[in-house]
């Protein structure tokens, strides 16, 4: 583990505090995330390992990410403001599962840097997972799937939420005060 893990990894969690406030969801609202996981994909992912059961083991984490990220983009609180945009934000639930994603992936780096380091490469050897770069690519593309994930759902949760509103406002007849 080096600085950048620890500060790529803060980064994330404190994303969570801007997702529990209130927002807009605009094209920023979006780019921060991914933005800030491309940055770590750029920084740890160098390659994708695809032989022994790599590939097994980089879909399972793939898959673990897009579940995570479904239910942290069902669980987000959506609703119009004032002025017809749709606002976003984390309760608990959704919260909790990016928290939890981080968490856990920052866990298994502490640990295979501190002690755990034998164990993963025995597991590695009877699971023929080829190295330590499979599951840095799992866990990283792990980390895309999450947030490409969530963000999706949100985004469109959030048009379907404001095309709603746009249909209900058209069908009321010319003249009618509401």
């Amino acid at each position: 583990m080096n600085i950048n893990m620890y500060v790529v990894n803060a980064v994330l969690i404190l994303m969570v505090v801007r997702q529990v406030r209130e927002h807009p969801l605009d094209a920023r609202s979006l780019a921060v995330p991914v933005f800030a996981v491309g940055v770590a994909a750029v920084l740890f992912l160098h390659s994708v390992p695809l032989a022994g059961h790599d590939i097994a083991l980089e879909l399972g984490c793939v898959l673990a990410g897009a579940l995570m990220g479904a239910i942290g983009g069902l669980a987000t609180r959506l609703r119009l403001g004032a002025d017809g945009q749709p606002l976003g934000r984390a309760g608990w639930l959704a919260a909790s599962m990016w928290v939890a994603g981080v968490g856990a992936r920052l866990a298994f780096a502490v640990a295979a840097s501190n002690g755990a380091g034998p164990a993963i490469a025995s597991f590695s050897i009877a699971n023929h997972i080829t190295g330590s770069a499979a599951w840095v690519a799992a866990l990283v593309m792990m980390a895309l799937a999450d947030v490409l994930t969530r963000l999706v759902i949100i985004y469109l949760r959030g048009r379907r939420l404001a095309a709603g509103a746009t249909a209900a406002r058209a069908a009321i007849p010319v003249g009618i005060c509401v």
